[in-house]
């Protein structure tokens, strides 16, 4: 089992982006959270399997229609036993 941070940087918010990677969560069955921060940027942490998490990361990079990635960071962290996956306000 793995853990990511990732940081999204684009038009992200308002565009329904965190819903959509909350339905991606579920469909991948991963769990985490993800959440939009004050400088316009969503942040997000997705545990599960090494190849769910591949996927969920690449649905990351293009995103849903009307979203626009400029930067996406990705960090590991130790696994935490996310018990589901939350958007977070």
């Amino acid at each position: 089992m793995k853990r990511v941070y990732v940081l999204i940087t684009g038009r992200v918010q308002g565009v329904g982006f965190r819903y959509s990677l909350y339905i991606k969560a579920l469909q991948f069955g991963i769990k985490g959270w993800v959440k939009n921060k004050d400088d316009d940027k969503v942040e997000a942490v997705f545990e599960g399997e090494q190849d769910k998490i591949n996927h969920i990361l690449e649905f990351c990079k293009k995103g849903p229609f009307l979203v626009n990635i400029s930067n996406i960071k990705i960090k590991e962290e130790q696994y935490n036993g996310e018990e589901k996956f939350r958007i977070l306000r």
